[in-house]
């Protein structure tokens, strides 16, 4: 069976990133999609110490599976001076290689509070997913000045922004079945 495996690619509390990984949660699930949530805000924080690059602690097993028995990931970005978040970084280096990307389709959601949407993390991201021989899935989603669109309580008022996520996220289940067959 596929599953969506939906990274929110920040640490941050309460981060607008995540408002939109449940957004695109209950977009697959309307699509029939199962998925997971991988919140990089619940990484035990015994994942940070330098022996773990070495030993995986045990907490690291469930964000590691998550990917692992994935068909698809979609990563969803902030963009933080310029970049992606370090976290999302240090979780990518954490995951086995090369199993984890290697031929995994991959789709990218940029959020950000300027106006390029998160453009430079984005394509950062593409170049490193790239490196790691994913299949990147082309349509791309980028969301600019996002606190404007987004309430505290996490809903997305902007229907322009929520049919894009909506079009890429259909989109990119018939890629990830056109890729796994059998899936």
């Amino acid at each position: 069976m596929s599953k969506i495996a939906i990274i929110s690619g920040t640490n941050r509390p309460g981060s607008n990133t995540f408002k939109i990984v449940t957004h695109l949660d209950a977009i697959y699930r309307s699509l029939g999609e199962p998925t997971v949530i991988v919140d990089l805000a619940a990484l035990p924080p015994e994942v940070f110490l330098p022996a773990s690059y070495a030993n995986k602690p045990s907490g690291f097993t469930p964000f590691s599976e998550a990917i692992l028995s994935s068909s698809g990931v979609h990563v969803v970005t902030p963009e933080y001076n310029g970049g992606f978040p370090g976290v999302l970084k240090y979780f990518i280096d954490m995951l086995p290689f090369p199993e984890s990307f290697e031929r995994r389709p991959v789709c990218f959601t940029g959020v950000a509070a300027g106006m390029w949407g998160a453009l430079r993390p984005v394509e950062h991201l593409q170049a490193i997913f790239g490196y790691r021989n994913a299949y990147l899935y082309p349509e791309r989603v980028f969301m600019p000045s996002i606190g404007s669109h987004v309430t505290p309580e996490g809903r997305l008022g902007n229907e322009d922004l929520l049919g894009r996520l909506r079009t890429q996220a259909e989109g990119f289940v018939k890629f990830v079945h056109a890729l796994k067959p059998n899936s």
